[in-house]
């Protein structure tokens, strides 16, 4: 895969997030549909973000993920094949 392909997917991924961040969050959603239908009248309704097992970090500008796409493949004695 080339650096390039590589920053062409890791921009993909913040747009259309898929994985294990991905699933997690659609469990996080069920989960808080759940309690929210089972909770009292009077408590306060759940968050999604009360079920996830972490808060998810935040969005990379494009620029850093190119340039994080960069360095790895200079450390691994690649070469760009175009300018990032």
């Amino acid at each position: 895969m080339s650096s390039t392909e590589f920053t062409e997917w890791m921009a993909f991924a913040q747009m259309e997030p898929f994985g294990w961040d991905a699933d997690q969050y659609g469990h996080a959603m069920t989960t808080c549909m759940i309690a929210n239908v089972n909770r009292g009248k009077d408590d306060e309704p759940y968050n999604v973000s009360d079920f996830m097992p972490h808060e998810p970090d935040p969005p990379q500008e494009i620029a850093d993920m190119k340039k994080i796409a960069e360095m790895m493949t200079v450390a691994g004695f690649g070469t760009l094949e175009r300018e990032v």
